[in-house]
C-alpha cells in the first residue's frame, strides 16, 4: 500500500483514503497539501482523533462491476482496507446504499464553460470605439492637435500664406485651423484652404492620413460586426442545445454523464444524444478544458471544477446554469459511529464560514489568458501611418521656413540690411510681437 503521508500516525490512527485531485489533494514535496487536506485537519483537531493517508490503489472513485463489485475509494471502504475516504465524492443513490455520507462539504452541480469570446456579451453602450484601442484614439487625438498647430504656424512662417503682417490679419488662426483639420477627418473641406505650397503640403497629408484612419476603421468595425454575426450566444443549457455551431460534451463515463443519459427531460436528453451521436466526449477534465480553451467546444462537468478552470484562464467563462445540484461528503463503512460526529463538525465549520475560506483560499483567481484573440487595431497597426504624418508634418514647417527665409533675402537686398536681422524681424512679427506693435502705434496716433 502507497503511503504518501502519515499524520499523528499512532496505534489507534484511522486510515484515510484519497485521490490526488487539484486543489482537494495535491503532492508538495514529500506531503500532501490541499482543500481535502486542510478539512482533514480540522476535522481530526475538533473530534481528537488520529490518522494516516494512503492514496487509492487504482485511482479511481468507486463504480460497481458487472458483478456489483466495488473499485476505487468506494471499494476500499468497503472491503476495510480504509476507515474513511476523504476525497470530492459525489453522494449518490447507488453509493449511499453501500457506503455511509457525511453531510456534504461542498455544493455542486453540471454546468459548461467555453471561451468569453463565444458567450452572450451584453453590447457596450460606446461599442462603436471598439474598432481602435484607447492607445490608437489617444495617438489619433494627439495627431489632431499636432496638426492642427502645426497648420497654424506654417499659415503665420509662410509670406505666400500672410504676405502683410503689418497690415493684414492671419486668416488660419489657431481655432481656425483646428475646425480645418476636423473637417478633413470628416471628409468636409472646411475653408478657407492652404494657399501657400508648404500648407497645401501639410493639408495633403492630412488628408492622406484621414482617409487611410477612416479606412481601417471601417474595415475593422465591419470585421467587428461579421464577427458576430458568426458567434452564437450561450448563455444557458437551452442555448446550447438549441445550436449547432459550437460542438459540447463532458467525461467520457461520468457521473455528469450519466445524468443526462438517465434524465427523461427531453431538453438533457437531446444533449445526451447530440454528445452520443458526435462522440465529442473527453476521457479527461484537462482535455476538455484545453478544448473549451481551443475554441467552438463547450465542456459540461462539476461546476466547482469549472471554477477552479476559470480561476486560472482569463479567457473561459462559465455559463450561468447548475443543474442536477449535489454534495461533495466524507465516505465511512455502513454503521460507522463516527460519521454522525462528522456530519455535525461538517455543520459547524460550515456555520463558522470555515468551508466557505477554504474554498475562496484553493480557488483563488490566478487566471493566465490564453488564445483570445485581439479585435482591436493596436498603435503599432498603424505605425507607418503615423510616421509618414510626422514627416509630412516636418516637410511643411521646413518649407515654410525656406519661403520665409527666402523673402527675408529679397528684403534685405531691397532695404541693404542683413538678412539674419531681416529675418528676426520678419519672425518677431509673425509669431506675435506684432501684435504688441500695432497696439504701440495705435496708442501712440490717440495720443497724437
Amino acid at each position: 500500500m502507497l503511503m504518501a503521508a502519515v499524520c499523528h500516525a499512532g496505534p489507534q490512527a484511522l486510515t484515510i483514503t484519497t485521490i490526488k485531485q487539484d486543489p482537494y489533494m495535491m503532492s508538495k514535496d514529500t506531503q500532501l497539501e490541499g482543500y481535502c487536506m486542510d478539512l482533514l485537519t480540522e476535522l481530526a483537531k475538533k473530534l481528537g482523533f488520529k490518522y494516516k493517508i494512503q492514496l487509492v490503489k487504482d485511482g479511481a472513485y468507486g463504480r460497481p462491476d458487472e458483478r456489483g463489485q466495488w473499485n476505487g475509494m468506494i471499494g476500499e471502504v468497503i472491503r476495510g482496507e480504509a476507515d474513511l475516504a476523504v476525497a470530492p465524492l459525489t453522494l449518490t443513490a447507488i453509493r449511499e446504499k453501500v457506503v455511509e455520507f457525511s453531510k456534504p462539504f461542498m455544493q455542486t452541480g453540471i454546468s459548461f464553460i467555453l471561451r468569453k469570446d463565444l458567450a452572450a456579451e451584453e453590447s457596450e453602450l460606446f461599442c462603436f470605439l471598439s474598432p481602435f484601442s484607447t492607445e490608437t484614439w489617444v495617438g489619433i487625438l494627439v495627431a489632431y492637435l499636432v496638426t492642427a498647430v502645426c497648420i497654424c504656424i506654417v499659415a503665420r512662417l509662410s509670406p505666400c500664406e500672410w504676405s502683410e503682417p503689418d497690415t493684414e490679419d492671419n486668416s488660419f488662426t489657431l481655432l481656425h485651423s483646428l475646425w480645418y483639420t476636423a473637417g478633413a477627418l470628416a471628409l468636409q473641406g472646411a475653408g478657407p484652404h492652404p494657399k501657400a505650397f508648404s500648407g497645401r503640403v501639410i493639408g495633403a497629408i492630412w488628408w492622406f492620413f484621414a482617409v487611410v484612419l477612416l479606412a481601417s476603421y471601417f474595415a475593422n468595425l465591419s470585421t467587428m460586426r461579421q464577427s458576430d454575426k458568426t458567434h452564437v450566444s450561450i448563455q444557458t443549457f437551452e442555448d446550447l442545445a438549441n445550436q449547432d455551431v459550437i460542438e459540447y460534451g463532458t467525461l467520457s463515463a461520468s457521473s455528469s454523464m450519466m445524468f443526462f443519459k438517465n434524465s427523461n427531460n427531453p431538453l438533457y436528453r437531446r444533449i445526451y444524444e447530440n454528445m452520443e451521436r458526435r462522440k465529442s466526449f473527453v476521457s479527461s477534465l484537462d482535455e476538455g478544458v484545453r478544448r473549451a480553451q481551443e475554441g467552438n467546444y463547450a465542456f459540461i462537468g462539476e461546476s466547482v471544477s469549472l471554477d477552479l478552470a476559470v480561476s486560472r484562464y482569463c479567457n473561459l467563462i462559465r455559463g450561468s446554469d447548475v443543474i442536477g445540484m449535489r454534495g461533495f461528503g466524507i465516505v465511512g463503512p455502513l454503521g460507522s459511529t463516527i460519521m454522525k460526529n462528522i456530519s455535525v463538525t461538517i455543520l459547524q465549520l460550515s456555520e463558522s464560514g470555515e468551508l466557505d475560506f477554504l474554498r475562496n483560499k484553493w480557488w483563488a483567481s490566478s487566471c493566465v489568458v490564453q488564445g483570445v484573440p485581439e479585435s482591436k487595431v493596436q498603435p503599432h497597426s498603424l505605425k507607418g501611418l503615423f510616421v509618414v504624418l510626422g514627416l509630412g508634418l516636418g516637410s511643411g514647417i521646413f518649407l515654410a521656413l525656406l519661403e520665409l527665409i527666402s523673402k527675408s533675402r529679397k528684403g534685405a537686398k531691397e532695404q541693404k540690411k542683413n538678412c539674419c536681422s531681416v529675418l528676426s524681424a520678419e519672425l518677431s512679427q509673425r509669431l506675435g510681437s506684432s501684435s504688441t506693435q500695432k497696439t504701440q502705434e495705435t496708442t501712440d496716433k490717440s495720443k497724437a
